[in-house]
């Protein structure tokens, strides 16, 4: 069963904040417990409580990790160059269509179950769309379509 569908960039980003995580983030944060363990009285410590905290969300950042990494399929995203109706070319917005993990430098990554990922995925420059926006039906022309 393949996982999370991933560019290779955000593949190897997240296999290295997961081996960081649980290397170096889990050492960091069992020294953090260890000294506010050691100023006594457990109930009224902020210390302790606050480094208990740091270690369950990074917990739950490291099992999202595994989930994400674990037989990914990976994929080449496309970056899509857009302008709504009645804007000039000069107001372009630039788009990837992908999982909420990828990052692209001056474009917003959107999902590909929102309506205007939807209406993208598999669009081709020049193409005008009408989709069913959450305010209403919105027009855009797709002005290019880049690999990323």
């Amino acid at each position: 069963m393949a996982g999370a569908k991933l560019s290779k960039s955000a593949l190897e980003r997240l296999q290295a904040e997961f081996h960081d995580l649980t290397t170096r983030g889990r050492i960091e944060v069992a020294d953090k417990i260890e000294r506010a363990r050691e100023e006594g009285d457990l109930k009224e410590n902020a210390g302790y409580h606050a480094a208990k905290d740091e270690q369950g969300h990074m917990e739950g950042r490291i099992r999202q990790l595994e989930y994400l990494i674990d037989e990914p399929e990976i994929v080449e995203n496309q970056l899509y160059v857009i302008v709504y109706e009645g804007d000039s070319e000069d107001m372009a917005e630039r788009y990837m269509i992908g999982n909420m993990e990828e990052e692209v430098d001056g474009a917003d990554v959107i999902s590909p179950t929102s309506p205007l990922g939807a209406a993208l995925e598999g669009s081709t420059p020049g193409q005008s769309i009408t989709y069913d926006a959450p305010n209403g039906a919105l027009t855009i022309k797709v002005l290019s379509v880049e690999p990323v």
